[in-house]
């Protein structure tokens, strides 16, 4: 049987159409007319349809892949073939930007070179060096008194009389004499008093010559011996220092207090100095010239070791041709300490006089890390940060 083909069909409906006759009952293949209507609107479109459907499935393969592969081997193949990448552009390679190197905020302040002091500190009094009590050799009535407290007296001037006479008996004034040159500093004795050989009638010292007398606690004995220097500080003039030098040690210690008594004297006289006078004493007990010193506070100790970290300024030569200040970094440093005084520490090696040391910040810093210097303080000058 011959098959017949979609133009045949075509063919046929147009035959049936024009041989229907009109009012006749349609003929048995009329149905052919609506049974498929999509065919005629379907399938003009098909190869479109189709060749869209592969282009999807081609995208889609191409995107699965890249996500597995990361696209580089496409990126490579274009690259070595010089083909240009999809989208018509060559893409152009940029390098990545290194990160950013951290910078350690720092304050910073120099080692210097001088004296350095040890010493201790303690509290006494201003005395007279010789200070006499004046006693009359007989008992009886003060008759006349001849001097006032602060006057000025010399050996053997008269100072009081007392008169011995007794009911019945008459007896001259008997003179009180001064043994020695100095100031009246007491004067118990008052006219119509009574007075004996054991009491005193006055006191003469010599104010000129006056001295420090304090206790040392027995632990630093060992430390303390005469010729030592001094700075005594007084209450009445707070703002100055006035020298003195150790003169006289005690050989013995007091039992009940632990402590020996030691005497100093001052360099210079000064008449505005009583005796009497609360005096705080500064013994140096060592002195160092010409050495390296710095702030306590900058040495880091780990593990036995003492360490600072020194400031470097570095240049490059694009630095330096354009004027540019260069990166500042910081060195590890290993130092041998001397004494500490006063939180000021020597430095007997491993630092140079004026080489800048980081004073604050120094905690989280390893060698040759970069620093930006915020303050700079000259704190052994000044006594602090401002």
């Amino acid at each position: 049987m011959k098959k017949t083909s979609f133009g045949d069909t075509a063919a046929i409906e147009g035959i049936s159409r024009r041989g229907a006759p009109r009012g006749g009952a349609p003929r048995r293949h009329a149905p052919l007319q609506d049974a498929h209507p999509h065919r005629r609107r379907a399938l003009p479109f098909a190869p479109i349809l189709l060749l869209t459907l592969a282009l999807i499935l081609a995208l889609g393969g191409c995107s699965v892949i890249e996500r597995f592969t990361g696209g580089d081997a496409a990126e490579a193949t274009e690259e070595d073939s010089g083909a240009a990448p999809r989208g018509g552009r060559r893409a152009t390679q940029v390098p990545a930007a290194e990160p950013a190197e951290q910078l350690f905020a720092v304050n910073v302040t120099p080692a210097v070179q001088g004296q350095i002091r040890d010493y201790i500190e303690v509290n006494g009094d201003v005395q007279t060096t010789t200070s006499v009590d004046i006693f009359s050799n007989t008992a009886g009535e003060v008759a006349r008194v001849h001097v006032r407290v602060g006057d000025r007296v010399e050996a053997e001037q008269l100072i009081a009389e007392v008169d011995a006479s007794r009911p019945g008996q008459t007896f001259a004034p008997s003179p009180v004499r001064s043994p020695i040159a100095g100031t009246i500093t007491r004067l118990p004795a008052r006219v119509g008093s009574q007075v004996t050989p054991s009491v005193p009638v006055a006191q003469v010292s010599r104010t000129t010559e006056l001295e420090i007398v304090v206790p040392i606690a027995e632990r630093f004995i060992s430390k303390v011996r005469t010729g030592l220097n001094a700075e005594v500080r007084l209450d009445a003039f707070p703002d100055q220092r006035f020298p003195a030098r150790v003169t006289e040690l005690n050989p013995v210690v007091d039992p009940l207090t632990r402590t020996l008594e030691i005497k100093l004297r001052f360099n210079r006289p000064d008449p505005r100095i009583r005796a009497g006078m609360f005096a705080e004493v500064r013994i140096i007990t060592e002195q160092k010239e010409n050495v390296v010193k710095v702030p306590a506070d900058v040495v880091i100790r780990r593990f036995g070791e003492s360490f600072v970290f020194v400031v470097r300024e570095e240049h490059d030569e694009a630095e330096e041709s354009s004027g540019e200040t260069g990166h500042t970094r910081v060195e590890r440093r290993l130092i041998t300490p001397g004494i500490l005084i006063d939180n000021t520490l020597e430095v007997t090696a491993g630092l140079e006089p004026n080489e800048t040391v980081v004073y604050q910040g120094q905690a989280l810093l390893e060698d040759g890390v970069a620093v930006r210097v915020i303050n700079r303080f000259n704190v052994l000058e000044t006594g602090g940060t401002p």
